[in-house]
């Protein structure tokens, strides 16, 4: 990363450098938005993705940390910090008009720390009601019931926002906006609507039943886990990971537990790698199969429904007898897994790889090549190749957009780098091209069990770790490829057993956010279509 140190320290003078497990810019905000535009256009950067906007609380300064990815430099990846030290009126540039995944990012960002983003154009809060007082991943928030109570009447719909814009002569002006037109009719969609899959609210301006414009509403599960990890010791905070996308539950996990691992510099036990590697594609198959169930449903195929759930129950079999649970297996711990394998595993994960081939076909027989499911998928839903850049779609919502960005290709983690299997890409960009990545993946993800399944060493299934933990001072970023695409673990550590700051970057996250993008034009059924084929879990996003 010298290289890049050296073309960023030319360009942005004022910027300081730290060393750890990546490398970290400091920037006065001034100068933020200047080094953020030759970051994206530069061509000796060229970080063409934005993978993580993390909210902070340094007590003495508010600001954020921005970790950023570049396609065409293998994958280096670079975090920045960018603090105020003004807490009752902190301001930074937004970004959301050269990384598009900002606009919602952002809008965490403000909801959970009250930073104003100058020149965002719609900063309202994300997950909380608007009438929430307070910020409440502030150090300084005041959760006492009494003092700041939570509001139990109704939500009033307000289409009231406001940006604040710069002007020549460097102030900033609130700028009162709508988020819809005054002859704009608004119909909901959820949040009570089975193909919302999970409690996500669209407000929904049409014509007729034509879609013009998607306004997300989320918050309606938040739990607050990543303040909640703040007063919770290292594995306290491990359960939280398999409760966000539940279809995701080992691979979210498992990347909390090698971020804490990095930390402190822990080894853990091949036989444990290459139990996780293959309870990651047991997951990724469970997780594929629910999509392809839920997609046939959505669209009306009540037989490919249970067809995908006869086979997902027998993964949820093998979790159930290794894990002593099929949904939520807090089965990953910190150097390790928390228990041997069954002495049916071997014998059941053959079981499956047998029967796939051939239950993958009849899948295909029965709704794949369906002239309604065709019609329905193939050219709706279309997100190009550079807007999944932009937005950060990674996953098979990516890939369907013809986007190499398989974390388990680009830095392979686990027992990835020994086992063979192709990145599956489409170059369709639409609906069809998504749920086809998905399909394919599970014949890929069986590869990779096959290679593993006769081939796991013997040995201990976890390394020995002290009783309490505590990282060294510092901050790590950790990232895995989930069934839905890229998710990432921010630990931020002062030394105490306890974390400073946890932050979890949800695919799901990024997904809702083109559901405007991808929907505008077409008719209300095809948004049920499009949010199935992106296939975004939403307590992955109300975390």
């Amino acid at each position: 990363m010298s290289d890049i140190k050296d073309i960023i320290g030319r360009l942005c003078p004022s910027a300081t450098f730290e060393e750890g497990d990546c490398l970290l810019v400091n920037v006065p905000e001034p100068d933020w938005f200047a080094l953020a535009k030759e970051l994206k256009d530069n061509r000796e950067l060229d970080f063409d993705v934005l993978s993580a906007v993390v909210g902070m609380d340094w007590n003495d300064s508010l600001g954020v940390v921005y970790y950023f990815t570049s396609t065409s430099h293998k994958w280096d990846m670079l975090a920045v910090k960018v603090a105020v030290a003004d807490r009752k009126n902190p301001m930074i540039h937004s970004v959301a008009s050269l990384w598009k995944v900002a606009n919602f990012q952002e809008r965490e960002v403000y909801d959970f720390y009250g930073i104003k983003f100058i020149n965002h154009p719609d900063m309202r809060r994300f997950f909380l009601r608007n009438d929430w007082k307070g910020h409440p991943l502030r150090k300084d928030y005041d959760s006492n019931p009494e003092l700041n109570p939570v509001p139990l009447d109704d939500e009033k719909n307000e289409d009231d926002t406001v940006a604040y814009i710069e002007q020549p002569d460097g102030k900033v002006l609130k700028v009162p906006a709508k988020v819809f037109g005054p002859d704009d009719y608004v119909v909901n969609i959820g949040p009570q609507h089975p193909s919302t899959h999970g409690v996500m609210r669209f407000r929904c301006a049409v014509d007729g039943e034509i879609v013009k414009k998607v306004d997300v509403v989320s918050g309606y599960i938040h739990r607050g886990i990543e303040k909640l990890c703040e007063s919770l010791g290292y594995p306290q905070i491990l359960h939280f990971t398999d409760r966000m996308d539940y279809m995701s539950a080992h691979q979210n996990r498992h990347c909390l537990c090698m971020c804490i691992e990095k930390a402190l510099g822990l080894q853990v036990p091949e036989r444990a790698v290459v139990i996780r590697t293959m309870m990651d594609e047991l997951m990724r198959i469970s997780s594929h199969l629910l999509a392809f169930g839920c997609t046939a449903m959505d669209l009306g195929a009540t037989t490919a429904f249970f067809y995908g759930f006869r086979e997902r129950e027998q993964v949820l079999d093998i979790f159930e007898k290794t894990c002593g649970a099929r949904m939520s297996m807090n089965y990953n711990v910190i150097g390790g897994v928390i228990a041997d394998l069954h002495p049916d595993f071997v014998k059941d994960v053959k079981a499956l790889i047998a029967i796939m081939p051939e239950r993958l076909k009849e899948y295909h027989k029965v709704f794949t090549g369906n002239v309604i499911a065709q019609n329905r998928l193939k050219n709706v839903g279309m997100l190009t190749k550079d807007d999944a850049i932009n937005y950060a779609i990674t996953g098979p919502s990516g890939r369907g957009s013809n986007w190499s960005c398989d974390c388990r290709k680009k830095h392979p983690y686990a027992a990835y780098d020994r086992v063979r299997f192709e990145e599956v890409l489409e170059t369709g960009c639409d609906s069809f091209s998504r749920y086809m990545v998905r399909m394919r993946e599970i014949e890929e993800s069986i590869k990779i069990l096959e290679q593993l399944v006769d081939n796991i060493p013997a040995g201990d299934i976890r390394a020995q770790v002290p009783k309490i933990i505590k990282l060294p001072a510092g901050r790590w970023y950790q990232q895995v490829e989930a069934s839905r695409g890229t998710f990432g673990v921010y630990i931020e550590s002062d030394g105490n057993k306890t974390p400073f700051r946890v932050h979890f970057q949800s695919p799901c996250f990024n997904l809702v956010g083109v559901m405007d993008l991808t929907c505008r034009g077409h008719m209300i059924a095809d948004l049920i279509t499009i949010g199935a084929a992106l296939d975004f879990v939403i307590p992955d996003i109300d975390r």
